[in-house]
């Protein structure tokens, strides 16, 4: 599900849909992209139609038959939603279980309560890390925004001192870490293996989220020394229920998912026998499907009983988590829709043959190109997608690690600069009550650092694996 097989790469790239020359398609790429930026950012327009219209000219400035070019978009549309549809659905209603049963509350009290002083920044982004790994990042602010503020006033601190490392928390593991939408897609794209794509992604984000979160936010206090705005602190989950699940039991069911998967990778690589009765059960239980279904279910009986959820509260429970995501699955799905044009259109081909007569590495080219793209849209998911479809050809000849880090590459690359084109640096800079300069000093510098160290981390693994 989450794997291309190189025979379809190849098959795609071989016969494109039209027969334009090198300087023509680099034409149609650059229009197309043009057009989504344009539509996006100057009037606005919803990134689902900005990449359908902007799929539609690419295709037809690459001087490929109109059928042909919807039938491309579509197939891509519908194979990317398959491909993670189900997968950010079940994550959207584990964050949605955790959220309403007051799981993670309890996580950030438990935690709250152990530190103090010197430890509290450190603190925070080890909330933001283990809160983020099944939240969307939207979701992760909006649900930590309350306790950053609270902690900052009770405490006395910076508001960048305790909201920086939240936020560096959270936006890592959206860029790096799977089963984030973002990952996921990259991961389908290229054809890595997720459980290898997981392990070395949660080894890149351990010391980027540190130097991005708590070590830069010495400096970004300096930058900008404000308090926490005056306002309304949101009312908490937890102060609506007469009881909270447990601790251990909620860490339990947010990792359940990232162990089984991680399982199934040690697994492959220890046994690496197909035919084998323990690796073939690893293999289903550790597939993401399975590994997130069982956390929604686990979820059941450690979150949602114990906070005194009835059967009849299940329902419209999920119903509510998964309404939020309709946007980002059509985001996800047109992002799709617009790699397989790409790919159909014989612009991945072009990419691999001209990289042959550079001396870019491909894992540089490939941070490069969604950098480029993240600078351009301000969404750090089209510059996922768009990019992963560019250099998907790349990956065909590589290591099973390194088809992981060309992933990595690209998410690293996705999260550069955010700017005022960015749905992020605005809800950061309301949240915090920050001017437009402050928010660029602050966040913006921050998603930069992630960017650059996360990056490089990747091309040296790169040399050593």
């Amino acid at each position: 599900m989450t794997r291309l097989s190189v025979e379809m790469l190849a098959a795609d790239t071989v016969e494109p849909i039209t027969s334009a020359g090198h300087a023509q398609l680099g034409i149609a790429v650059l229009a197309g992209i043009a057009v989504i930026v344009l539509l996006i950012t100057k009037f606005k327009l919803h990134a689902f139609l900005s990449l359908t219209l902007g799929s539609l000219v690419l295709g037809a400035l690459a001087g490929a038959p109109l059928d042909k070019v919807i039938a491309s978009f579509t197939t891509g549309l519908g194979t990317t939603v398959a491909g993670v549809g189900v997968l950010i659905a079940l994550g959207a209603i584990l964050g949605k279980m955790l959220a309403d049963s007051g799981g993670a509350d309890q996580i950030v009290d438990t935690i709250l309560a152990k530190a103090s002083g010197r430890s509290m920044p450190w603190a925070m982004v080890l909330i933001a890390s283990v809160i983020g790994l099944p939240l969307f990042f939207e979701v992760g602010v909006v649900l930590l925004i309350p306790v950053v503020l609270m902690v900052a006033k009770r405490g006395n601190y910076s508001l960048m001192r305790i909201g920086i490392p939240a936020l560096a928390g959270l936006s890592v593991m959206h860029g790096l870490v799977p089963p984030h939408p973002g990952p996921l897609v990259a991961i389908d794209a290229v054809g890595a293996n997720l459980g290898v794509t997981l392990a070395l992604g949660v080894l890149i984000a351990i010391p980027t989220v540190i130097i991005a979160g708590p070590v830069f936010s010495r400096y970004a206090a300096r930058w900008v020394d404000v308090p926490a705005p005056d306002r309304m602190i949101p009312q908490r989950v937890s102060e609506d229920l007469k009881k909270l699940p447990g601790f251990g039991a909620t860490l339990a069911t947010i990792l359940l998912p990232v162990i089984l998967m991680l399982s199934k990778a040690l697994v492959d690589i220890v046994i690496d026998d197909p035919e084998n009765t323990v690796q073939r059960v690893f293999d289903v239980i550790g597939s993401p499907l399975i590994a997130l279904l069982a956390a929604v279910l686990v979820g059941i009986f450690t979150l949602l009983r114990p906070a005194g959820f009835g059967k009849e509260r299940l329902s419209p429970l999920v119903e509510k988590g998964l309404a939020p995501i309709a946007g980002i699955l059509l985001i996800v799905g047109a992002g799709g829709g617009f790699k397989q044009t790409l790919i159909d259109t014989g612009v991945g081909q072009m990419v691999l043959d001209i990289s042959e007569d550079w001396s870019i590495p491909a894992l540089l080219l490939a941070w490069l190109i969604a950098v480029a793209i993240r600078l351009a849209t301000g969404s750090a998911t089209v510059a996922t997608v768009s990019a992963a479809g560019l250099v998907a050809p790349l990956a065909a000849d590589m290591s099973t690690t390194h088809a992981a880090l060309l992933v990595l590459a690209i998410g690293a690359g996705s999260l550069f600069f955010s700017h005022v084109n960015d749905a992020g640096f605005w809800l950061v800079k309301e949240y915090f009550g920050l001017s437009v300069g402050q928010t660029v000093k602050t966040w913006s510098v921050m998603e930069t650092i992630i960017s650059v160290v996360a990056g490089g981390l990747v091309l040296l693994l790169s040399l050593v694996i």
